[in-house]
């Protein structure tokens, strides 16, 4: 059966992970373009502060408090969408959390709990949307990252949960294909983005963790996962350097072994200690922020996902400047 998506201001749409970063901002960018939004976090005044943002602005939102991990709070999050809204049309499973140190230093008990919501998280929201969607169909938009195609160190667990979540991801796809489902599933993966994810992480080490440049903005993810809800695609890269390092990892894998051994544990650490504990690991970080602070580090848009969203509007640019610059080379060859 062919997906057939709703134009964006017609949606309702289900974002997890919406008190912080890509989710909040994801939430702020699809209320703006007309669409309905249910945002699900674990801070309830966070979200309640939002809420009342959105509806002030003249859009529509409501807000359900709960922890991803649990599958029965983001039952109760779809339950809501339908008694309310009268369903949704597409369900973005980003929530996430974030760990800092070697495999071997972090708590078992840690380990856990990220798994809990970056993997379960995701399977719990897939499997309660795909059950609603399947009747008028929709999206799955899944949050993956650079590290569901390359581990990096220090963030070994974190890693292992993106690896998870692309297998599950693709497997809901196919099998959703299979007995032909209305509803497109997409994996977005983005580089480093800068949200306030390194200060919500667990940090075991005696530094300030940092991402590894480039850092991308959020809104460029937002932009992203919205773009998901509306054109049914496989797969995003957010940042040109997530769909190199997925390249190398498939091409020269052991090479980027090496690299990443010389260069990726200094890179992801500041020279000064650590600030003091403020993770989201166990509780919310109630700092309802889309940036996070990287001093130092230049936060950039991503060109090159501008150009995979909008193939012809960036055609016909280079078309323009190549024509430009013919004319110029031209001219000054006449004048020779």
């Amino acid at each position: 059966m062919a997906v057939h998506l709703k134009p964006l201001h017609e949606q309702t749409l289900v974002i997890t992970g919406a008190s912080s970063g890509i989710g909040l901002a994801t939430a702020l960018m699809a209320a703006r373009r007309g669409a309905t939004v249910l945002l699900v976090a674990r801070d309830e005044p966070v979200l309640e502060q939002v809420t009342r943002q959105i509806v002030a602005e003249g859009g529509q939102a409501m807000y359900v408090v709960a922890d991803v991990g649990r599958r029965e709070d983001l039952q109760l999050a779809a339950d809501t969408a339908i008694e309310h809204f009268g369903g949704f049309d597409t369900w973005v499973n980003n929530a996430g959390v974030a760990i800092w140190g070697r495999l071997e230093d972090v708590r078992e008990r840690d380990h856990q709990r990220l798994f809990e919501t970056n993997f379960w998280g995701v399977v719990n929201g897939s499997l309660i949307a795909a059950a609603h969607l399947r009747r008028h169909g929709g999206a799955i938009v899944n949050l993956g990252s650079l590290t569901s195609d390359r581990a990096l160190p220090l963030q070994g667990m974190y890693s292992a949960s993106k690896h998870a979540v692309k297998g599950f991801t693709d497997a809901l796809r196919m099998e959703l294909e299979e007995e032909g489902a209305p509803i497109s599933v997409t994996l977005v993966k983005p580089a480093g983005i800068g949200t306030p994810f390194t200060e919500h992480a667990k940090n075991y080490t005696e530094h300030e963790p940092c991402l590894p440049p480039p850092v991308y903005r959020p809104e460029d993810v937002a932009r992203a996962i919205l773009h998901a809800a509306g054109h049914p695609l496989r797969d995003i890269f957010v940042g040109s350097s997530s769909k190199l390092m997925s390249a190398a990892a498939a091409h020269a894998p052991r090479c980027l072994d090496r690299f990443s051994e010389r260069t990726l544990f200094d890179a992801q650490l500041r020279d000064g200690p650590p600030q003091p504990p403020s993770d989201n690991l166990y509780e919310p970080a109630g700092n309802g922020r889309v940036h996070g602070r990287h001093p130092g580090q230049v936060v950039r848009p991503s060109l090159y996902t501008h150009a995979v969203l909008h193939p012809r509007a960036t055609a016909l640019m280079a078309t323009v400047f190549g024509l430009a610059a013919a004319c110029a080379l031209g001219g000054r060859s006449l004048r020779r």
